[in-house]
């Protein structure tokens, strides 16, 4: 019985679910917010886990393909005090495969090559249990029926409210991003301070972290305790005033640090929202979720992985059992809450410590996970 089958979100997630299924001959069709591949920026770089989101990419049959692109040594890492002074300097053995970076857009493109993406579909709502299976409305009016729906749609998913009343909230510390590019041949001295991977100083209650994307394009992100609307007297248009509000928070940093500010000539703010440690829901036929729909937590490197390894085997689950999918997303959902959870409790308790009155939290964080 060939069932109709759609995802919700083109991101790692929903392309992982997709590839997968479309590599056991299952088609699926994905659903996308976004009017074109190259709308909008695909965003900053990943570290892929040899067991999670490398392991997906086994699941779909990229992964030589995924280690050609990476780049095995953006894993180094490097942390300065607030002088300046290098207090770690982490260089990743030959052949080190363990959490290679990739660019989201290099991701993106391996994963969606000859999937059925339909650009512009923004779902806004879905209604199971109609007659002829899983009801989607999209935000043109238009609306369409599938027997199974997969919500894949992000923090704020359209999906989840089918399945559950719970929203994400605030966790009380947010993050400010700007860039640099072509950094070794325009900043130099900069490339030098970050290394080939990331850089990172910690301060109470605040960090500047820089992170090396492909091409000489560097991501550098401001993170600090602060209400949600710390900036709302801030002209958002207005980079010269939030770079100044953003330098008198470091007041008395090394120059060579700051100057990471001082070139950026955007800045968005993306305050870190999470769902509780343990979400679940009671399952719904021709409904579920995947990744940050279903288990947001504090960006640490976890939820990108997690939301691809939810998606392969979801798909692996749809196909080993065919003639009843609701059989295995019933299956699915419960190995994914345990997983989940487990790695909620230690994203948040990765955040307390990165973020934190006491800088040295963050370093022993360090030491505890870098290898010795």
């Amino acid at each position: 019985m060939r069932h109709r089958i759609a995802v919700a979100g083109g991101g790692p997630a929903g392309l992982t679910f997709a590839r997968v299924l479309h590599r056991h001959g299952h088609p699926v069709t994905i659903l996308e917010r976004d009017p074109a591949p190259d709308s909008r920026p695909p965003g900053g770089t990943l570290d892929l886990h040899k067991g999670l989101g490398q392991l997906a990419l086994d699941k779909a049959g990229l992964l030589t393909e995924f280690q050609a692109l990476s780049r095995p040594e953006g894993q180094a890492m490097r942390i300065l005090d607030t002088t300046g002074a290098v207090l770690r300097d982490w260089q990743p053995r030959p052949g080190e495969q363990t959490n290679p970076e990739i660019d989201r857009g290099q991701l993106r493109d391996l994963l969606r090559d000859s999937l059925d993406v339909r650009w512009g579909r923004e779902v806004t709502q879905v209604l199971p249990g109609t007659a002829d299976g899983t009801l989607v409305h999209y935000a043109d009016g238009q609306q369409e029926t599938f027997d199974l729906v997969v919500g894949a749609d992000g923090a704020w998913s359209r999906v989840r409210p089918a399945v559950s009343p719970v929203t994400p909230h605030y966790t009380g510390v947010t993050s400010v991003e700007t860039s640099l590019d072509d950094i070794d041949t325009r900043h130099p001295d900069l490339a030098h301070l970050i290394g080939d991977g990331s850089m990172a100083v910690y301060g109470a209650n605040r960090s500047l972290v820089a992170q090396r994307n492909s091409g000489g394009h560097v991501k550098v992100y401001v993170k600090l305790r602060a209400p949600r609307n710390w900036h709302a007297d801030l002209d958002p248009t207005d980079v010269e005033a939030t770079r100044t509000r953003l330098l008198a928070l470091f007041d008395g940093w090394a120059a060579p640090v700051l100057d990471l500010l001082g070139h950026g000539t955007t800045f968005v703010h993306r305050p870190f929202y999470v769902l509780p440690e343990s979400h679940t829901w009671a399952h719904v036929r021709g409904v579920t979720l995947l990744g940050d729909a279903a288990h947001l937590m504090p960006p640490l490197g976890a939820g990108a992985n997690l939301a691809m390894l939810d998606g392969a085997e979801l798909a692996e689950a749809i196909a080993a059992n065919p003639e009843d999918p609701d059989q295995a997303v019933r299956a699915f959902e419960e190995q994914m809450w345990v997983r989940a959870a487990t790695w909620a409790k230690i994203t948040t308790a990765g955040l307390q410590r990165l973020v934190s009155p006491d800088p040295t939290e963050a370093l022993a964080l360090f030491d505890d996970v870098q290898p010795s």
